[in-house]
């Protein structure tokens, strides 16, 4: 076996020098850094290497060709960054290797995700006696909240499709905007309903769902809305929704990856108001509360519909008074999710939470109205952190894009917003602060000026 002493040392040093040098280095790895990554095209070596060794190639190799996108100017996606605490938690529960399935096999990680969880329904005040499980992220949320859906109202008409599979179900009915994330039409795939089942909703002018132009539901509709579009961060009408949803017996799901958390602030909760009366609901703890990667919750009304979809029955499996993790995720086996998220929500505070969401909403209208002055357009209004721009002319936009990718400064990427070609911005990060605003302001009017000067 090959040497492993101090290599926990070796990892903590790597992982300072990246944390420290992070913001002084190019956010886009460059082309000559990349040819690092030839170091580990290698022949699978016959004997063990050490353990530090394996490290520190990790560090030297790896780590200048990650993606700065946990500093704070990184606004290509909605992505948050990465709070020490739950970096810090992270390490530990990977260090422990819990097996989160079931309480027998770890009741720290059981525990934990039990109180997280409640945690979180509190701090976004929903149905305190909702159901949730810990997933890998929104996809996977949305996808355990549809099927949920789905299994609850086959149930309500009498078909029991955990017995009987979806052949010989009653055809069901999905509903959702013009303007919904593509993720939530890749969940629907894996719940097992067709592109051809989804019925599009017109938006306005910001991509709202209009309500007068829902068509007309029934008991077997499944109505998908959005906290938070991912171009504008606007928000659905829940209100509206929910209330035609119920008067037919429908289900209605909220996409709130990014913008559920508008819920934990006294300034921007009033964009969710009738939120709390849908049937399920998805957010992200890797987008605003800052957790690594693969963190994220679903909430759902229906506890037997949430059993009848992913409940086990095994003589191992226990069921007591404990909550059994098992039984309400797509996985068995599966890493202890809600050590950070229980880590992250004890260091913050539910005042802690809201002043990142705040934090972020009042950059991105620091930055509205510098890319004004600068001279170029703000397609969106700036409610949330989304702010959408263009220089103008499809072709004058493509090439300010390029210029600012190029600058090294910042990195944001291209959309389309309302059939216009344009370049968005998302601030979803805790480590941005009113320097990095400023300093991609100056970045961007810089690569506007040499894009004008070039044609």
């Amino acid at each position: 076996m090959p040497q492993t002493e101090n290599v926990f040392e070796v990892a903590y040093r790597a992982s300072r020098d990246y944390m420290d040098n992070l913001n002084s280095r190019p956010i886009i790895p460059s082309s000559e850094t990349l040819q690092a990554l030839k170091t580990f095209k290698e022949p699978m070596p016959k004997f063990g290497q050490n353990a530090s060794a394996v490290i520190q190639q990790l560090h030297e190799a790896g780590s200048p060709n990650t993606v700065a996108t946990t500093g704070g100017r990184f606004y290509g996606f909605v992505v948050g960054g990465a709070l020490p605490v739950a970096v810090a938690a992270n390490w530990l529960a990977t260090t422990w290797d819990q097996n989160a399935g079931t309480w027998v096999l770890s009741p720290i990680a059981g525990d934990l995700e039990d109180i997280a969880g409640r945690w979180m329904l509190e701090l976004l005040d929903l149905p305190r006696d909702a159901v949730f499980g810990f997933v890998t992220g929104a996809t996977m949320a949305t996808f355990s909240s549809i099927a949920s859906a789905r299994s609850a109202l086959l149930r309500r008409r009498g078909y029991d499709v955990k017995r009987s599979g979806l052949g010989g179900a009653p055809r069901m009915r999905i509903i959702m905007s013009e303007e919904i994330h593509p993720t939530n039409k890749a969940a629907l795939g894996y719940a097992g309903f067709g592109l051809d089942q989804i019925e599009y909703v017109a938006v306005d002018k910001e991509g709202r769902i209009k309500p007068d132009e829902l068509p007309e539901l029934d008991d077997l509709s499944i109505v998908l809305v959005q906290a938070g579009n991912i171009n504008s961060g606007s928000f659905d009408n829940f209100q509206a929704v929910t209330k035609k949803a119920k008067q037919a017996g429908a289900w209605v799901h909220v996409d709130g990856a990014f913008g559920l958390w508008a819920r934990a602030s006294k300034n921007k909760r009033h964009l969710t108001q009738g939120m709390e009366l849908a049937d399920s609901w998805s957010v992200d703890g890797h987008k605003w509360l800052n957790l690594p990667h693969e963190s994220a919750i679903y909430f759902c009304r229906d506890a037997q519909a949430v059993d009848d979809v992913f409940g086990i029955s095994a003589t191992y499996l226990v069921r007591d008074e404990n909550r059994q993790g098992n039984n309400f995720t797509p996985e068995l086996s599966r890493r202890a999710r809600g050590v950070e998220f229980w880590a992250a929500l004890k260091f913050l505070g539910k005042e802690g939470i809201a002043e990142i969401v705040d934090q972020s909403c009042t950059h991105a209208e620091h930055f509205a109205e510098g890319l004004k002055n600068i001279g170029l357009s703000v397609l969106n209004d700036v409610v949330l952190n989304q702010i959408v721009f263009s220089a103008g002319s499809e072709d004058m936009t493509r090439l300010v894009l390029k210029e600012i990718q190029n600058t090294g400064t910042l990195w944001l990427g291209p959309t389309t917003w309302q059939g216009q070609f344009a370049m968005r911005i998302s601030v979803s990060s805790v480590a941005t602060t009113e320097a990095d605003v400023e300093a991609s302001l100056v970045a961007i009017k810089t690569a506007f000026l040499a894009a004008r000067e070039a044609v």
